[in-house]
């Protein structure tokens, strides 16, 4: 079985409908994915209803966090993929509706320092474009920045532009990852951290908040994703046993937003199995 736990639709910031999502995982060959979008669950309904014969849908979200560590204070921001919850869990529907809201008033913020300092985004039409109650983010001020003309690509425009250091980057006020595992876990599900060492995207957290993280209830770790090297994915794979983590593989497939191809990265059934013999919030979808 080919198993890509990892995956985003236009219901967040990837460029697939969530049908489109779906169609493009049957081509893919995979017999299993994961429609798991920024704080929304807005994906999961037209996605289980244009499911092709033959493919699973996992549904998902892929939440904004933050750990602090301890030691040092040090915050991080963490990405927390959540499985099989039930979405109508009233903690759990207010604090993604915080999220959107914030994730909205901040990208209006970095639209509008790009337009007073001459860049080819109009706020208006930024925010015109995103779909109802879609979570913002930046992958779509550097598609306005694309279809300007200003660079090439959605990775040139994070290079450049929107980058965490970068001058037009903003902070988020995430909710704290032992929080959101807490309340995935009080709604039936399970958690996954994603790319947690994936060096190259920014600070990481260090392998003593992964250990507290365990402790605290996380269910896996996604040890094979594209921004992990080998060295890496050895380090996550034997920590994962130490710390009793379900191990997971995926691609974080955006669309044409990013290059990566689903089912670039794969789960193996038994680590689905495990994730699902411990959710009771929401159930998988046959097609």
């Amino acid at each position: 079985m080919r198993i890509d736990l990892h995956a985003h639709s236009t219901a967040s910031d990837g460029t697939d409908s969530p049908a489109g999502l779906v169609e493009a995982a049957a081509k893919a060959g995979l017999d299993v994915v994961a429609i798991t979008d920024h704080d929304t669950t807005a994906g999961w309904a037209p996605a289980a209803e244009a499911l092709p014969p033959g493919l699973t849908l996992v549904p998902g979200a892929e939440l904004s966090t933050v750990s602090v560590d301890p030691a040092t204070g040090r915050r991080v921001s963490v990405h927390l993929l959540a499985y099989l919850f039930d979405p109508a869990s009233p903690a759990l529907v207010a604090e993604q509706s915080r999220l959107r809201s914030e994730r909205r008033t901040r990208l209006r913020a970095m639209a509008e320092r790009m337009a007073a300092d001459g860049l080819p985004v109009d706020p208006d039409e930024v925010m015109g474009l995103l779909p109802p109650d879609a979570p913002a983010g930046r992958p779509h001020l550097a598609q306005a920045l694309v279809r300007a003309g200003r660079v090439e690509s959605v990775n040139q425009a994070f290079a450049e532009y929107l980058g965490n250091g970068r001058g037009y980057y903003l902070p988020r006020e995430d909710t704290p990852v032992e929080t959101a595992i807490d309340m995935i876990a009080d709604a039936g599900g399970v958690t996954v951290i994603a790319h947690p060492f994936a060096y190259t995207r920014g600070a990481t957290i260090t392998v003593d908040v992964l250990a507290s993280l365990a402790a605290h209830g996380l269910t896996g770790v996604e040890v094979d994703h594209p921004n992990h090297d080998e060295e890496t994915r050895v380090k996550l794979h034997g920590l994962a046993g130490e710390l009793g983590l379900v191990r997971t593989g995926s691609s974080d497939y955006h669309g044409t937003n990013k290059t990566i191809s689903l089912g670039e990265e794969t789960t193996d059934p038994k680590s689905l199995e495990e994730l699902v013999s411990r959710a009771t919030g929401s159930r998988i979808v046959v097609g």
